[in-house]
């Protein structure tokens, strides 16, 4: 047998080839089981019986699926060896498997040099032992740390298997009780529906006892009623008794005796009839009462018991609702965490779409920046191959002129000539190739030599670094060498780029350059020379932050591109037209244009559309000519945004602000809006469809920011022709007929309001009036510097929200002496009291410009803006005993009062005559004030209310419609406007 011990063999040196190989074969089943053959190839390979060919077909051969035919092919590899592949397998058997090794040999496995065949050599068989031996002891490690995890894990498992235990004697347990609980539990319930079975028929004894109960006293009350009715015919009839006796004794005649005798003598036989049956009734009706006394005894009894059973059932009740109070808490404590759960979702839902949305905006930003950086490096490209090429022209026409230079450098060495002065004065004033993106306008002076090295070093090198100073100082004289080669070299510019002359330099460099030829480029550039290049193409394009600088070609601007928007969305390119310069340098649809800048005039303009109106955009586009830069910024999702409200009709176009009218305008056709002066107007288009010089507003609501009635009103500028006109007309009328401009002053609806921006000299709503009159000015038209082209027929407003109450101020002052205190009596309202500083406290108050009015000079007692905010907090009106001085001062504080000016006549001064003289004032004084203070009006920054001459009739009427006036007042939106004054 295989396990027996086999007694020692012959030695394997002394046995042949046939013998070893029968052994092996005998053995060969054992072999095949028990040996890995991955662990016997390292020693079969040193030995030399296989090679690494057979080594990658034993182990990585499809064909053989197990570890057995593995094994038997190795040994089939190894009888081609012979007798070597046999010693050396049985070696290895020897090193890697002893106990297999003395079963197949009978022998005892040793390591010792002398017991191997020799086919490995010594120093590599020690090798090969001590590799085996170490690789045998790590394995014998591994195994021993491998049953140490497996003993711990066992012992873990045993820990876990005694707890699943426990726990299933637990739950065996409580399954145990469970059942208990459950049968107890149906016990109760079947209880329970016998209590409510006996319940029932409790309820209907009772109900059947409530009926007899009804039924008993229906039947007393019956006897009880027939008692009644007994007693009262016996009441009837002893009535009738007694009026017959009295009857009888008073007319009783001798005839009616014995009549009478004989009805006395037959009344008591029927009282004593109806004294028989009386006792036999009111027997019955006892006995009939005391049956419903037992019976009402006996469910007095049963209702008894019904209430305690009732007792019994409330107590059960109140024990559940106390369980239903409990869950239901429990179902609000989850509810409430349910939602709380469902927001944070929601909330991190929102912010991964704001993180995912970022994230595309960045993507994109990334995007067009490198499509931007990729077109600047195939421009810069480009420029530098024009600029080589340009290179070699000037080299190829340097060597073909080399003779002649020689020849003019040896004629011209008299520094002193006329001519070689010229010639050198015509060197530093050539215009030069230069960047325009790096060109400095300062460095064209002849005194920065350095500067223009530099500049011609960054054009002409192609290389990373610059060029050294001797090889630019041999350039600059190549190049100014020759009169021609500097035409030739002009001419070739010009194709690229357009000389703008500089007006500043052009008297200093003209005298220089008298000495030119006769032909009409020389002419040109000569006499004009450029102080910088600008490119008559496409620009590269410069990324300023989010600014993209865009130079191009701008004839026909609005024909390029079409724009959408206003001044509260920007101002967006819509479309471009393809093939036109606007679509060559890559401007789309969605970019904000935010400045134009071109040449008019040999002057530079700038304009800037950023918070422009859509008329404003399409007016300073359409002036462009020639070559302009745009500023564009790409702002792709507020262009979408617009062009949906624009399809969903929310609004017509991007403009939206407010408007002080100061003129009036009749209806019209087509829509015409009437509005008066002083009205406030929204504006929301100014390029409606189908009308022209018109504006599409709509009147505004006095309390609140909503639209009214809606039309159209005309633009600015015939606004402004319109307002020009009536101005002419009324003073045309004024010196026609006095009684009509009378009549036209006692109007309450006020005509005009003269407004012009004669100050600060420009126009706050429309920037191109600046751009004509300064025009009109440089060309000498003194008519048009003493036009009215500076009345302003509209006017920007701001809107503003007091939170308190607002100080009142009453015109004129004459008379607003005389009704303050007693408008301050009232309740909400309070007198405005001046305040005594020292000299240090008023000067600095008058330095920050807090003191209001003075009262009386050298005493520094003077209304300060604090008296009036301390009144203001108390939530009451402050008023002010000031004139119109101080309502720039209150508005610089943000403090917004209510203006109300009494217009004044002779006959309403009459009125006032006895107040005015004990305030020693006379109707003349009061006359003269209102005259002089009511066109001072028209200068404020904000509006006020007129109170008419002929609607009040005393100082208490008046007094009453001030206060209805400032209620009003308080309600209404306060709309300020710039100061322009």
């Amino acid at each position: 047998m295989a396990g027996e011990c086999v007694p020692e063999g012959r030695d394997l040196k002394e046995m042949g080839e046939e013998e070893l190989w029968e052994l092996i074969n005998d053995n060969r089943h054992r072999i095949s089981l028990g040996v890995r053959p991955c662990i016997l190839i390292p020693y079969l390979r040193q030995a030399r019986v296989l090679t690494e060919m057979d080594e990658d077909e034993i182990v990585s051969c499809h064909n053989l699926t197990n570890r057995s035919m593995r094994t038997s092919y190795m040994l089939d590899l190894l009888r081609t060896q012979g007798r070597n592949g046999a010693v050396a397998l049985l070696e290895s058997l020897m090193i890697h498997y002893p106990t297999l090794y003395t079963q197949v040999t009978g022998r005892k496995p040793s390591t010792e040099p002398s017991r191997f065949s020799g086919l490995i050599k010594y120093s590599e068989l020690t090798e090969y032992l001590i590799r085996a031996v170490t690789g045998m002891q790590k394995e014998l490690q591994e195994a021993r740390c491998e049953a140490n995890r497996m003993s711990t894990r066992c012992a873990s498992l045993e820990s876990e298997i005694r707890q699943l235990i426990e726990q299933e004697e637990k739950s065996r347990r409580l399954q145990s009780e469970n059942e208990r609980m459950r049968r107890h539990l149906c016990s109760l319930q079947h209880e329970v529906t016998k209590l409510k079975d006996e319940k029932c028929d409790v309820y209907m004894r009772y109900t059947a006892a409530i009926e007899e109960k009804s039924a008993v006293s229906m039947r007393l009350h019956d006897l009880n009623l027939q008692v009644y009715q007994l007693q009262t015919e016996l009441q009837k009839t002893q009535t009738e008794n007694e009026f017959q006796k009295r009857r009888s004794l008073r007319c009783v005649s001798h005839t009616a005796t014995p009549q009478l005798q004989e009805e006395v003598r037959s009344l008591p036989c029927q009282q004593v009839k109806v004294e028989k049956l009386d006792p036999a009734r009111q027997d019955i009706l006892a006995q009939d009462l005391a049956e419903a006394i037992d019976s009402q005894v006996e469910l007095a009894e049963h209702l008894r018991c019904y209430r305690e059973e009732n007792e019994k059932l409330l107590t059960e009740k109140q024990g559940l609702l106390d369980q239903k109070e409990c869950l239901s808490l429990q179902v609000q404590q989850l509810t409430l965490d349910c939602n709380m759960h469902q927001q944070k979702n929601t909330v991190i839902q929102n912010q991964m779409r704001e993180l995912q949305a970022e994230r595309d905006q960045a993507y994109l930003s990334r995007d067009e920046a490198q499509a931007m950086i990729a077109r600047v490096l195939a421009e810069k490209d480009t420029l530098r191959c024009q600029l080589m090429e340009v290179q070699e022209r000037v080299f190829s026409l340097q060597t073909k002129h080399s003779p002649i230079e020689q020849l003019e450098t040896c004629d011209d060495m008299d520094w002193g000539s006329p001519t070689s002065s010229c010639e050198d004065s015509e060197f530093p004033s050539r215009p030069r190739l230069r960047r325009m993106d790096a060109l400095n306008p300062m460095s064209l002076s002849p005194c920065h030599p350095e500067s223009e090295d530099a500049v011609i070093s960054s054009v002409r090198s192609r290389n990373a670094e610059p060029p050294g100073p001797e090889s630019l100082r041999r350039r600059e004289e190549a190049l100014y060498a020759d009169s021609s080669l500097e035409t030739a070299d002009t001419d070739s510019l010009l194709e690229d780029f357009v000389f703008l002359p500089d007006m500043g330099s052009e008297d200093k460099q003209t005298p220089r350059l008298s000495s030119s030829n006769g032909s009409s480029s020389d002419s040109v550039s000569r006499t004009s020379p450029p102080p910088f290049l600008m490119r008559s193409r496409q620009k590269a394009i410069r990324i300023n932050g989010r600014l993209l600088s865009i130079s191009l070609q701008g004839e026909a601007l609005l024909s390029q591109l079409a724009v959408v928007g206003g001044n509260k969305t920007g101002v967006f390119v819509h479309r471009v037209t393809e093939g036109s310069a606007a679509h060559t340098v890559g401007i789309s649809p969605g970019a904000q244009i935010v400045e134009v800048k071109y040449e008019q005039n040999q002057k530079a303009l700038r304009m800037v559309l950023e918070d422009s109106t859509l008329e404003e955009a399409m007016w300073a586009l359409g002036q462009v000519r020639g070559i302009c830069h745009l500023s564009l910024r790409p702002r792709q999702d507020d262009y979408e945004a617009l062009l949906h409200q624009l399809q969903s009709n929310v609004t017509s176009t991007g403009d939206s602000f407010y408007v002080r009218v100061n003129m009036s305008f009749p209806a019209g056709p087509n829509g015409t809006l009437a509005v008066s002066c002083n009205d406030i107007l929204h504006v929301t288009n100014t390029r409606p469809a189908g009308t022209e010089d018109s504006w599409h507003a709509s009147q505004v609501h006095p309390c609140q920011l909503l639209d009214l009635q809606s039309g159209t009103v005309p633009n600015y500028y015939r606004a402004q022709r319109l307002l020009i006109r009536a101005i002419e007309e009324m003073s045309f009328q004024k010196k026609k007929s006095q009684k009509f401009w009378r009549a036209v002053a006692q109007n309450n609806k006020k005509a005009v309001r003269i407004v012009s921006t004669g100050r600060q000299g420009r126009n706050p709503l429309w920037v191109s009036v600046e751009e004509e009159k300064t025009k009109s000015t440089d060309a000498g038209d003194t008519s048009a510097a003493k036009s009215c082209l500076s009345l302003m027929p509209y006017t920007l407003v701001t809107p503003h929200y007091p939170p308190i109450c607002r100080p009142v101020l009453l015109l004129p002052s004459v008379l607003g002496r005389t009704l303050n205190k007693k408008l301050a009596g009232w309740q909400g309202f309070q007198l405005c009291e001046p305040e005594v500083l020292s000299s240090s406290e008023h000067a600095a108050k008058l330095q920050r410009s807090e003191i209001l009015e003075e009262c009386e000079q050298g005493r520094n007692c003077c209304y300060t803006l604090q008296s009036v905010v301390k009144v203001m907090k108390k939530g009451i009106h402050c008023v002010l005993p000031l004139g119109l001085d101080c309502v720039r001062r209150l508005h610089r504080a943000e403090i917004f009062p209510i203006i109300i000016f009494i217009g004044q006549s002779a006959r309403s001064a009459r009125k006032l005559r006895s107040k005015l003289q004990r305030h020693g004032q006379s109707e003349e004084q009061l006359l003269v004030c209102s005259r002089s203070e009511e066109p001072l009006l028209d200068k404020l920054p904000c509006l006020y209310h007129s109170v008419a001459p002929d609607s009040w009739c005393d100082q208490a009427s008046l007094l009453t419609s001030l206060r209805t006036i400032i209620w009003e007042e308080q309600k209404k939106i306060v709309w300020v406007e710039p100061d322009l004054w």
